[in-house]
């Protein structure tokens, strides 16, 4: 066991002498993107491990060593870990935990101290806790952002962001059952062969593409397109939402889910904003411009990819935000902000007017963003079908599903009604 050391508030730091000995272990969101970041990780030195384990067991571990008022997303993943540590595949001597911290007004800001407070009450203080951050919450000895590292993280959420949006439009469609699985395999094997090359980017995504559309697919024009919006773990982690990727395709839907790199462009024009309104935080204001315009880069250069082919690429950010002015006001930034309700919004001028709008427990700006801007858009777009789907550890799947089948009913009922007119 590595020498524990503490820093002068008390806190347990990962030193590089555990960065050599320890397992990192990182809870699953997007399962593509972070199978990416966990080979990243390990290609710079680290021993990180993806958690994909699922089950009532999570629920029950948040709900021993969390507050039941606490956001629904904390609680999985700090049950996630407790029940990974108590699982006895991991020597916890040798194990630390690693979340992300946003550093915003949301409580994922505090999740790193929920899950040290977990950690202490379960008898397991000796297990450190990585903040993974970009705003030097925290530090730590054996842990660093280098220039080679960040560069790596950043290409790997474009790809897995254009292999996402691809996959998701294949499946429904294809002839033979898993081919886009296996493809999705493929690239993100070929992926850590050539070390996530950005100066490929372009060269690589074009095969990509390539490659998704030789996939043997029959069109459908029946199948109902489906938008998945809501709070940014729960939208996007199998975990977090009971697979409603995967329940949704078995009801013979195509599923579209907004990217991470819409996330990140918003992440940096929030602050942005925030200089231009309130004239503060000069110094952020450059460094979120830079972030803002190197990924609405990426994102153009993955729309104009897929312009000329069978599929179909995102909005790009600058139209989706006048898109929403009607609606919400861009200064609304807590939780996903004015985001959500833009990809809503976005979804709808689409065409994909059945939308499911994910609701964690616990986070009240997204009820706001979310649920609360239902009746305005159901009265600007009559067209529109959306349900608001609570997420909570009481909720039941059968209950859950049982909503989101009355809302597939009300879509093929509108089809039907659109056919014979």
């Amino acid at each position: 066991m590595a020498e524990l050391i503490y820093n002068e508030q008390g806190r347990l730091l990962f030193t590089e002498e555990m960065r050599r000995e320890y397992t990192i272990l990182i809870p699953n969101m997007l399962p593509i993107h972070f199978r990416l970041l966990e080979t990243i990780f390990n290609n710079h030195g680290y021993r990180v491990k993806l958690l994909t384990s699922t089950g009532r067991q999570i629920i029950d571990e948040g709900l021993r060593y969390v507050h039941n008022d606490t956001c629904y997303p904390a609680l999985l993943c700090i049950g996630q870990f407790i029940d990974a540590l108590k699982s006895g595949k991991y020597d916890i001597d040798k194990t630390a935990l690693m979340m992300i911290q946003s550093g915003g007004g949301c409580r994922a800001s505090n999740y790193i101290h929920l899950i040290r407070k977990a950690l202490k009450k379960c008898g397991m203080e000796q297990v450190p806790v990585i903040s993974l951050n970009l705003s030097s919450l925290e530090k730590n000895p054996g842990f660093h952002f280098t220039p080679a590292l960040l560069a790596d993280l950043i290409t790997g959420i474009c790809y897995a962001d254009l292999i996402m949006l691809l996959s998701n439009q294949v499946r429904p469609y294809e002839n033979n059952k898993g081919d886009a699985d296996r493809l999705i395999d493929k690239w993100v094997d070929k992926l850590v062969e050539i070390n996530f090359n950005f100066s490929a980017f372009d060269k690589i995504s074009k095969q990509i593409v390539k490659d998704f559309e030789a996939v043997p697919y029959t069109p459908d024009p029946d199948k109902i397109k489906v938008g998945i919006v809501g709070e940014i773990f729960i939208k996007y982690s199998p975990l977090g939402n009971n697979d409603l990727h995967k329940f949704l395709e078995s009801e013979g839907c195509e599923v579209y889910c907004p990217g991470l790199i819409d996330f990140l462009i918003f992440m940096g024009d929030h602050h942005v904003v925030e200089t231009e309104l309130y004239h503060v935080k000069y110094k952020k204001y450059v460094a979120s411009l830079a972030v803002k315009g190197f990924f609405k880069m990426m994102q153009n250069k993955i729309i104009n990819r897929v312009k000329d082919t069978r599929f179909f690429g995102p909005t790009p950010f600058e139209h989706a935000k006048k898109d929403v002015e009607p609606f919400i006001s861009p200064a609304n930034k807590m939780g996903e902000g004015w985001l959500l309700t833009a990809e809503m919004v976005d979804m709808i001028h689409m065409g994909i007017n059945n939308i499911v709008c994910a609701q964690p427990f616990g986070c009240l700006p997204n009820h706001i963003i979310g649920k609360g801007m239902i009746r305005k858009l159901r009265e600007t777009f009559p067209q529109s079908n959306i349900v608001p789907i609570d997420y909570d550890p009481g909720a039941t799947r059968v209950n859950q599903e049982n909503r989101i089948k009355l809302m597939l009913s009300t879509a093929r009922q509108q089809m039907n009604e659109g056919k014979s007119n």
